[in-house]
């Protein structure tokens, strides 16, 4: 039995050697160019057969053009990531912003991932803001906080705002919106750099600090030691270290169940030791409530929202701050559940939503990317899955709908519902469910909006269930939205976000002082009221 385990495992590193050599391989040699108008083709397929609103926003002769032009452009033999700076920029043109392309990245053995976790890159420490054409330092997560506020001149010598511009022609808002560009390419500039570059070990960023230049070299780095073992420590250094009693030690475990039910409750990101939500009350009463979601993506939602509205509803708050900046979105079960404490009327959260194929989550699982072991158990619960899909999609005016009963049925409005004044603040990071959320509010002019335009469209987004389709021959792999998610409410034109009632655009000079514009908008408003 030893040796069959022996040799299973000596297989397993084998194979992972050779898959990856195989893989780094296949993306670094050169493409004949009909292989690549065949990868072309295939990408194009896949979005007309799975995309249920392909062309919302561009039209099909136009989309037809932009793909045919591509083909046409591809003359001689290109490598995955040359082809990828390529049909990157054309995949915009679908105007759907869920829908992404990736470049082939470089795999990994074993081995290499292994030791690839006992080091850290200091680059991906850094957040970034583009503002008034340059690229600033936000935040810093190392040691050198002296580096925040300082413009970014250039990366291994190629200028900083070209390499901007550039990933802002890679990506897209839905529809005509252009407010999502100059957020995302800010809070993902790391990710568009390495789709751009590949792995690197160590990058040499110039500064700009007012008139001064000065330039840093960022290295992937061995993470922090652990403390030393009490097993290293002399008799003497133990005999000195306190023993706890049984009370501070009850007090300890305690301490340390309440961190965990709260990092479940609050959704805890650890690399940036921070809540995915937080609420507070501003001033010294309990007047203004203040409630900051990063995202809608993990944590005991349910928990949270009705120990925060309890307290809301026990201090009579008259004021309610809704932040849903940089909020990329997330599960449409806890932007319902949070709606409900939003409104004192009945509501219906979604349409049914608009899809190509009667069973969409089978198409979603059995792409060729999912791992031939979910494929298998995928095949094994065929029966039931199909069923459900089968049961939940009809087809309407030539075309087919999938029901989500529980966020398409009419619902009351929780007992703990909000009815004073609210705001909301938005950003062009505002997107996909927080815009979703965002088109309630406003179509029943529940609050006041303040900041700038979502990304997100208000007549909604393809989202819900994702295919990721990896072309054959590049290896690139293409998300897709298979759904057509969206409120009950509707805006003409359609293409644009959720507009603010009071435009506050982000500038330098409040940005580096650390003054929150928005925010503070609004809290002179609400004293000006009271």
């Amino acid at each position: 039995m030893k040796k069959f385990f022996l040799s299973f495992f000596l297989l397993t590193v084998l194979f992972s050697c050779k898959s990856a050599k195989k893989h780094n391989e296949q993306i670094t040699k050169l493409h004949s160019v009909a292989e690549l108008h065949n990868d072309v083709d295939k990408l194009y397929q896949q979005l007309k057969r799975h995309h249920p609103k392909l062309y919302q926003y561009t039209s099909k002769a136009k989309l037809d053009f932009k793909f045919d032009s591509l083909k046409t452009s591809i003359t001689t033999p290109i490598d995955s990531r040359a082809f990828y700076k390529k049909i990157a920029p054309v995949v915009v043109y679908v105007k759907q912003g869920h829908v992404s392309v990736s470049s082939a990245s470089k795999w990994f053995t074993k081995k290499e991932r292994k030791q690839l976790k006992k080091k850290k890159f200091e680059f991906y420490d850094l957040d970034f803001d583009y503002l008034e054409g340059k690229l600033w330092v936000k935040d810093y997560r190392g040691k050198d906080s002296t580096l925040v506020g300082n413009e970014i001149v250039s990366i291994n010598e190629e200028p900083a705002s070209k390499l901007v511009e550039t990933y802002k022609t890679r990506l897209s808002s839905d529809g005509y919106n252009t407010t999502l560009h100059n957020r995302l390419v800010s809070k993902g500039f790391s990710v568009f750099y390495y789709r751009d570059k590949g792995y690197v070990d160590s990058l040499k960023v110039a500064f700009k600090s007012k008139d001064s230049l000065f330039t840093k070299m960022f290295k992937r780095i061995d993470k922090k030691e652990k403390k030393e073992k009490l097993a290293d420590t002399t008799l003497a250094e133990k005999v000195k270290l306190k023993k706890l009693s049984k009370e501070e030690k009850k007090a300890n475990k305690l301490a340390k169940r309440k961190r965990k039910k709260d990092n479940k409750k609050y959704g805890y990101l650890g690399k940036r030791n921070q809540y995915t939500r937080n609420f507070s009350f501003k001033g010294k009463d309990s007047a203004v409530a203040y409630m900051k979601l990063r995202s809608f993506t993990n944590g005991n939602y349910k928990k949270f929202y009705k120990a925060s509205f309890s307290k809301i509803d026990s201090a009579k708050t008259k004021h309610f701050i809704l932040d849903l900046r940089d909020n990329g979105g997330g599960r449409i079960s806890e932007i319902d559940y949070l709606y409900s404490y939003l409104t004192d009327k009945d509501y219906q959260f979604i349409t049914e939503s608009e899809v190509t194929s009667r069973t969409p989550f089978l198409k979603s699982i059995m792409a060729n990317t999912t791992p031939n072991s979910l494929k298998v158990a995928s095949a094994l619960l065929y029966p039931i899955v199909a069923t459900h899909n089968l049961l939940k999609t009809r087809k309407r005016d030539g075309k087919l709908y999938y029901k989500f009963n529980q966020h398409t049925k009419i619902k009351p409005p929780n007992e703990l519902n909000y009815k004073n004044r609210m705001y909301v603040l938005i950003n062009g990071n505002s997107f996909s469910a927080s815009s979703l959320l965002s088109t309630h509010l406003k179509a029943n002019k529940r609050a006041t909006f303040v900041g700038e335009e979502t990304g997100g469209a208000y007549n909604g987004t393809v989202a819900g269930i994702y295919k990721i389709y990896e072309l054959p021959t590049s290896k690139i792999k293409v998300r897709m939205g298979l759904m057509q998610i969206e409120a009950p409410q509707k805006q003409s034109p359609d293409g644009y976000g959720i507009k603010p009632d009071v435009e506050i655009l982000p500038n330098l000079k409040d940005t580096q002082s650390n003054i929150d514009t928005e925010l503070e908008w609004v809290l002179k408003d609400i004293y000006k009221q009271d």
